[in-house]
């Protein structure tokens, strides 16, 4: 119930900030009695396109606290609690962020995640699982992979990515259903039904192969954090944090959809499924980290 409410208070602020920002832009409408006006669409599938991003990048911190349930450590009240915050404090300075807030959140499975629009304003969290079972050096080389995202600014890089990519698929499916409404429907009076029909049904495919690309591009990102986190703490409890996630690769991820992109463990096995996945696998990471040496 949770995640279908911030999914609908998601979608409803992207399409007021779309709709006022394409009030300002004076952007009329792209179908015409001459046509498909190209200019227009394109403007209303960029804003449309980077208000979803943006939107969800601005809610990004907000919305993981709520959907990973992540309880922010504002006074630390246990020794580990203390040295949990003291790390990320001298990560983060390290860095050269500002500190981020620092939480636990409430999984049984390793794995931790960093989001937040602004570097200087971020949130890291690590799983109740972690906490539990990897040792001080492993889970202070994953806070460094995380801070390493932070310091890389990857949620605003993947956010743009996300904007342009949506902006394409939009603006293609929307040129697909006006041919199809034209050409197959034969429409006079263009949309019709065929439009709307033809424009869903491109989306959905367009999307799906777009994500190949966006997953591309996160794939390369989490490289960069793995190198972030031999760096800022050490190599070789970066690569031992890698190996004891690989022998929990077979629990369930646990942590919310929105957030794996960002998160320490994951990565699809099938060949296939790789092209779709966010992280690159486990064995090739701990390979690259090894051959830096």
């Amino acid at each position: 119930m949770l995640r279908i409410g911030l999914f609908l208070m998601t979608n409803l602020a992207v399409l007021a900030v779309a709709g006022v920002t394409l009030n300002l832009l004076g952007v009329g409408r792209f179908i015409t009695a001459e046509g498909l006006n190209l200019s227009s669409l394109l403007v209303f599938c960029a804003v449309f396109g980077f208000s979803g991003a943006l939107v969800s990048l601005f809610l990004s911190k907000w919305m993981a606290k709520m959907s990973a349930r992540v309880q922010i450590i504002d006074n630390p009240r246990t020794p580990d609690e203390r040295w949990l915050v003291e790390t990320v404090r001298e990560l983060a300075a390290k860095a050269n962020i500002g500190m981020p807030d620092v939480g636990i959140f409430p999984a049984e499975q390793s794995n931790a995640f960093a989001t937040g629009w602004n570097k200087n304003s971020a949130l890291v969290a690590v799983s109740a699982g972690m906490m539990r079972r990897f040792n001080k050096n492993e889970i202070r080389a994953v806070l460094a992979h995380e801070v390493g995202h932070v310091a890389n600014g990857d949620m605003v890089t993947l956010a743009l990515i996300q904007g342009v990519i949506n902006t394409f698929v939009m603006f293609f499916a929307r040129i697909i259903g006006y041919a199809v409404d034209k050409v197959i429907f034969k429409e006079e009076r263009s949309p019709g039904i065929g439009f709307y029909i033809a424009t869903i049904v491109a989306e959905i495919i367009l999307a799906f192969l777009a994500s190949m690309i966006v997953a591309w591009f996160s794939r390369r990102r989490e490289f960069r954090a793995d190198h972030a986190g031999a760096t800022l703490a050490d190599r070789q409890s970066m690569i031992s944090a890698l190996r004891r996630l690989k022998a929990e690769t077979e629990v369930p991820n646990q942590m919310p959809d929105t957030l794996v992109a960002f998160g320490i463990a994951s990565g699809a096995r099938n060949k296939v499924m790789q092209l779709f996945a966010t992280h690159p696998p486990l064995d090739v990471r701990i390979a690259t980290l090894e051959s830096e040496r």
